[in-house]
């Protein structure tokens, strides 16, 4: 090689380095954790939980801006962190499912005010938004929560923590994965349809879903062909609705706008309002009480601009009848 040559490219190589150097010291400049945290807004859209004149919290009651940053995308919000104490788990074996809520200070938070009669709800469900689980762990007096909790199928899991500090203002949504190892199978979302059977009951779903404004949607529970008029209070209320928003698991945690007291009877209609806060797929799950069990009814509903994309039928059965329709849960 001659000299001349050498020296054209010692010096294109010296360009490179100014190059990358230059790249590194922008990058550096960039704090990349920072500039994923989601933006607090108040919002306000009356029954919208999970949007309401908080940031991303989970049970507010208030208004919702669609604009906002849904719930449970972040894993840290406010100075509280959701911290598993693992997140790796074998499919199939009960398993004690650990974490804790750590807040500004860094340590475990220990005091809660309740939202629905809990100081925690969790929600645990996989990727493919199959196997959805609400359940409520207990907490020890250092902050370490626990519930004994089978995967039922590898692949990444997603837990969602909802829960609102004491002396905190506003409820808190946070998210985080976990992995379960096994071969991974995905579960396809089911087509939507307004009518889900389970365990002898069918619930039926009527309203018109529209991106970024209040929806109301009303399921009708029935059993045998005949209304369910005897819904049981299930942590304060007739119904809990958790929307799941399909690709990135944006979440909505709504209860409808009667109370529940203990001894009170409800049903066949549950109405909720639901401020979905974008055009695109969810999965709802619906959550009711009857005869001392708890039921989860599973949907998939397209949420479009102007409201007119539900599945027919578009109006509830009649009080006397409801058609049956067999529905396999999907991964549950």
């Amino acid at each position: 090689m001659s000299r001349a040559v050498a020296l054209r490219l010692g010096a294109f190589a010296g360009v490179l380095v100014l190059a990358f150097a230059g790249a590194f010291a922008i990058g550096s400049a960039v704090d990349p954790i920072a500039a994923a945290q989601p933006t607090q807004e108040k919002a306000g859209s009356p029954g919208m939980e999970g949007m309401a004149e908080e940031p991303a919290g989970g049970h507010g009651e208030g208004h919702g801006d669609a604009s906002a940053q849904p719930p449970g995308l972040a894993v840290s919000q406010s100075g509280y962190t959701l911290v598993p104490a693992t997140t790796f788990f074998q499919p199939g074996q009960k398993t004690p499912l650990r974490f804790t809520i750590t807040g500004p200070d860094g340590k475990p938070v220990t005091e809660f005010t309740k939202t629905h009669e809990k100081d925690l709800h969790l929600i645990v469900v996989r990727r493919d938004l199959s196997g959805f689980h609400h359940v409520h762990p207990t907490m020890d007096a250092a902050g370490n929560w626990t519930i004994p909790f089978t995967f039922t199928a590898g692949g990444t899991w997603r837990l969602y923590a909802d829960f609102q500090p004491a002396g905190h203002d506003q409820p808190l949504t946070l998210g985080t994965d976990v992995n379960v190892s096994g071969l991974y199978i995905p579960v396809p979302l089911s087509k939507p349809s307004s009518v889900f059977s389970i365990h002898g009951y069918d619930v039926t779903l009527a309203g018109k879903p529209q991106a970024g404004k209040e929806s109301e949607l009303t399921f009708a529970v029935s059993r045998n062909g005949k209304p369910v008029t005897d819904l049981q209070p299930y942590l304060g209320a007739f119904g809990h609705l958790v929307s799941l928003r399909s690709g990135d698991l944006a979440y909505l945690h709504n209860h409808p706008s009667e109370h529940a007291e203990p001894g009170m009877k409800g049903g066949p209609r549950i109405t909720f309002g639901t401020t979905f806060p974008t055009a695109g797929t969810y999965s709802l799950f619906l959550d009711f009480q009857h005869a001392g069990a708890v039921h989860t009814a599973e949907f998939t509903v397209t949420v479009d601009a102007d409201g007119t994309a539900i599945v027919p039928p578009t109006t509830l059965p009649s009080s006397s009848t409801t058609p049956g329709h067999d529905t396999t849960p999907h991964g549950h």
